[in-house]
C-alpha cells in the first residue's frame, strides 16, 4: 500500500531530481538490452523456470488454468504459472489447518525465530527479489528493492513482538480472585494482495500472523504471481530449516472465482485481510461478515496534500512530485489531490510543471529512470478515461496525460503523468484513479482546505505542509483530517512499519503492520480464577444454598 524504508533510494533520487529539474529532458528508455540479462540471472538465482507451479501447501503443484505473466516493461512474456484447481484449493486449506494446530502450541519466541530467519533469507536475496519486482510490476529498481526492505523490516518488528503478546491482569471485585485476559492464536488467515505491492503486503500480515501462532494462505494478484512464488519458496526453505510445517505459509494462485471468493466464503478461514479496490472489498466483506468472520480491509485512497502560506515550498513540491509519480501513481497512498493556498498556488504549479517536463520516463531497469510503466494497458486506458472526464467537467490539463507509443516504448505500458487544474466539486475528483493523475485546486481559508481534504468517500492518508503550529495541530486533531494517516511536513506516500497502516470510510477501516495490529491476528480470552474455598458471585449477588426460598444444591 505504501510503507517505505527510511533509506529508500527512490526518495533521495526523486527529491534530488525535483530540486534540479530542467525543462525538456524526457528520456527514452535505453535499457532494452538489460532485460534478458537481468531476467536470466534473477530467474536462476531465485529458482524460477519457464513453467512454475502456483500452489504450495508443503508440496508444489497447480492443476488449474495456466497463465502467462507479461512484463509491463516491453509486453514480453516472463514465465507461465499453473494456478489452483478446485481440488488444489480444498487440499491446501486442509493442510493449512493441520499446520495451524501444530503451530499454535509452538512458543511465541520459537515462532519468532522462524520469522527472524525469514528476514535474514530475504536480506540475502534483496537485490535479486527487488529486480524481479521491477520486471513483474514495472516499479523502478529503487522501489523494487525498497519493497523487499519493507519485508525485512516487518520481520524484524514481528520478532520483537513474538516476546510481547501481552495480556492484562485486571482488579477483580471478588476476594481471592484473579481476573485477567490473554491472547490466543486465531486460526487460518487469508491474505489477498494487490499488484502494486506484490510482496510487501503479504509480509505485513504473514510475519505478524506467524508470531501470533496462525497459518497464512496467500492469494496474490494474478498480475504479479512470480514474486509471490519466490517469496513462498524462501519461506518454505526457512521452515524446513527450523522444523516448522511449511504449510504455515500456503500459496494459492488463482482468480477471484477459483480462489478469492472461496476464501471469503470458507468458514475454515478465521480472518481475511484484503487489499484492493473498494468494490472488491465490499464483496469480500459481505461474504466474510455474512458468516461472522473477521476482515482487515485496505481499500481505495484519494489522498490530498495541503500547501499552506507558510509552507516550505521546496519540501512541499518534492513531496507532491514523488507522491504523484512514484510507482507511476499506483500506490494506495499516492498523492491525488493538491490543495494550494491562493498565495502560493502559482509558485507550486510552476515548480511542478518544471519537474514533470523533466521526468525521466522509461525502462525501470535503468537506474536513471524515475517513472516506469503502469501495470498493463488497461491501467493506462483507465487514466486516459479519467482525464477525458475531468476535461468535460471543466478541468484544465496543464501537462501530460498522453500514451507513449514510440519505438522506444514498444510493447510497454507507458504514459506521461498528468497535471490538471480542477475543482473539488468535480465528480471525477471524488473517485480514485489508480495512476499518475494529479488534481490541483485552491483554497482561501484553512477550514475550507480541511473541508476539501475530507470531502471524498475515501480516507486513507493525508498531509499538510505548514510552519504554522496552530494549523498543524488542528490538522491532526478531531476536527482536522478524517483519514487513518495524517502527516505534517511529509507527504502522503510512504509510511513507517512501526505505525498502524490503514484508513477510514471507503478505505475500509483496517489496520496492518505496527502498533498493536498484532491483536487482529489473535483471539482475546478473559479468564477468572477463584483461588478461595468459597463461591462469591459478581455484583455482590447471593444465590444458592442457605438463602430463604432458595433451592438446595
Amino acid at each position: 500500500m505504501g510503507h517505505s524504508h527510511p533509506g529508500c533510494g527512490a526518495y533521495r533520487h526523486l527529491a534530488c531530481f525535483c530540486q534540479n529539474a530542467q525543462v525538456g529532458n524526457l528520456r527514452a528508455p535505453q535499457a532494452k538490452r538489460l532485460r534478458p540479462k537481468i531476467m536470466t540471472s534473477v530467474f536462476e538465482k531465485l529458482g524460477l523456470t519457464d513453467d512454475n507451479a502456483g500452489v504450495f501447501d508443503g508440496e508444489w503443484r497447480g492443476g488449474g488454468a495456466k497463465i502467462d505473466k507479461i512484463s509491463p516493461i516491453d509486453g514480453k512474456k516472463l514465465a507461465s504459472v499453473r494456478t489452483a484447481s478446485a481440488d488444489d484449493y480444498d487440499k491446501a486449506i486442509a493442510r493449512a489447518q493441520e499446520a495451524f494446530l501444530k503451530w499454535r502450541v509452538t512458543p511465541g519466541p520459537v515462532r519468532g525465530d522462524t520469522v527472524r530467519r525469514l528476514g535474514n533469507a530475504l536480506r540475502e536475496l534483496k537485490h535479486e527479489l527487488g529486480q524481479l519486482v521491477t520486471l513483474e510490476s514495472g516499479k523502478i529498481l529503487a522501489e523494487g528493492e525498497g519493497e523487499v526492505q519493507e519485508m525485512i523490516d516487518i520481520c524484524d518488528f514481528a520478532v520483537g513482538q513474538s516476546r510481547m503478546l501481552y495480556g492484562l491482569t485486571i482488579q477483580s471485585e471478588r476476594p481471592y480472585h484473579r481476573l485477567m485476559e490473554q491472547w490466543q492464536p486465531l486460526g487460518v488467515v487469508a491474505v489477498i494482495s494487490a499488484f502494486n505491492f506484490p510482496v510487501a503486503v503479504w509480509s505485513w500480515n504473514a510475519a505478524l500472523a506467524a508470531v501470533c501462532g496462525d497459518a497464512t494462505v496467500w492469494k496474490p494478484s494474478e498480475k504479479t504471481p512470480l514474486a509471490a512464488i519466490v517469496v513462498t519458496k524462501i519461506a518454505e526453505r526457512v521452515c524446513r530449516e527450523t522444523g516448522a510445517d511449511p504449510a504455515i505459509f500456503t500459496l494459492l494462485l488463482g482468480d477471484r472465482k477459483s480462489v478469492g471468493q472461496k476464501l471469503a466464503d470458507d468458514k475454515r478461514i478465521s480472518l481475511v485481510s484484503a487489499t484492493g479496490s473498494v468494490n472488491m472489498g465490499l464483496n469480500v466483506a459481505k461474504a466474510v461478515h455474512g458468516r461472522l468472520g473477521r476482515t482487515i480491509m485496505e481499500l481505495g485512497g484519494n489522498n490530498a496534500l495541503i500547501v499552506a502560506p507558510s509552507a516550505d515550498l521546496e519540501m512541499a513540491t518534492q513531496s507532491i512530485f514523488f507522491g504523484a509519480v512514484g510507482t507511476a501513481g499506483q500506490r494506495c497512498t499516492s498523492t491525488r489531490r493538491v490543495i494550494l493556498h491562493e498565495s502560493v498556488a502559482d509558485k507550486v504549479r510552476k515548480k511542478l510543471l518544471a519537474a514533470y517536463k523533466s521526468l525521466p520516463i522509461g525502462n525501470p531497469l535503468d537506474q536513471k529512470t524515475l517513472m516506469g510503466p503502469l501495470i498493463d494497458k488497461g491501467a493506462v486506458d483507465a487514466v486516459l478515461q479519467s482525464i477525458e472526464k475531468v476535461k468535460k467537467e471543466g478541468g484544465e490539463v496543464l501537462y501530460g496525460g498522453e500514451r507513449l507509443d514510440g519505438e522506444q516504448y514498444s510493447g510497454g505500458c507507458y504514459m506521461t503523468p498528468c497535471l490538471v487544474n480542477a475543482k473539488p466539486e468535480f465528480d471525477i475528483v471524488c473517485h480514485e484513479t489508480f495512476g499518475p493523475l494529479l488534481y490541483l485546486m485552491t483554497y482561501r481559508n484553512f477550514d475550507e482546505a480541511i473541508a476539501i481534504q475530507n470531502g471524498v468517500p475515501q480516507g486513507l492518508t493525508s498531509a499538510i505542509f505548514t510552519n504554522d503550529v496552530r494549523e498543524a495541530e488542528k490538522f491532526v486533531s478531531a476536527v482536522g483530517s478524517d483519514c487513518g494517516i495524517a502527516n505534517v511536513n511529509t507527504g502522503t506516500s510512504g509510511a513507517e512499519i512501526g505505525g498502524a497502516f490503514g484508513g477510514e470510510k471507503e478505505t475500509g477501516g483496517g489496520r496492518e503492520s505496527g502498533s498493536d495490529c498484532w491483536k487482529s491476528y489473535m483471539r482475546r480470552q478473559t479468564n477468572t480464577i477463584n483461588f478461595s474455598s468459597e463461591l462469591p458471585l459478581a455484583q455482590g449477588i447471593h444465590f444458592g444454598a442457605g438463602d430463604e426460598g432458595s433451592a438446595t444444591v
